[in-house]
């Protein structure tokens, strides 16, 4: 029984793909006779014909993706798209480094374990780059022997 017509009038009349459209098979007979649209209405108010609801996207897979992301993972060469420069600007890795070597040296002078002097000399070369970190800094100033007291 070649049922696209009212398969096609059916669609439009719910507003949605033919794919989506459900002819009970028990009353294919009665559908077959329904020629107009007014007839295809009738059926679908007695639910001879109706549509199939919404498929929906699962977001299973992306959530546990962004959780293995959360976690560190998948950033290997492969997922990489940008620069190492373009992913983490080399203006925000200078500024993480020299903030705790800063914040360290004005800690050390307020509380009097190297001079103001020290401090201000400590501070050029911590601007030059001569730091690698606010650990290299203590070592510098511990070999120098100007640290007053070992934090």
């Amino acid at each position: 029984m070649d049922l696209k017509n009212q398969k096609r009038m059916a669609a439009i009349i719910l507003k949605c793909g033919e794919t989506r459209v459900w002819i009970d098979p028990n009353r294919q007979e009665d559908v077959a006779d329904a020629i107009t649209r007014a007839d295809i209405r009738t059926a679908i108010e007695s639910g001879t014909i109706r549509a199939h609801p919404k498929q929906g996207i699962s977001r299973g897979r992306t959530r546990y993706r962004l959780a293995q992301k959360a976690k560190g993972r998948q950033r290997g060469p492969g997922s990489r798209k940008g620069t190492s420069g373009a992913r983490t600007p080399k203006k925000r890795n200078w500024i993480q480094t020299i903030r705790p070597i800063r914040a360290e040296l004005k800690q050390l002078r307020d509380s009097d374990k190297i001079t103001r002097k020290t401090y201000r000399a400590f501070y050029m070369k911590a601007k030059g780059g001569q730091f690698k970190s606010r650990k290299n800094l203590i070592s510098h100033l511990q070999m120098g022997g100007l640290l007053k007291e070992v934090k």
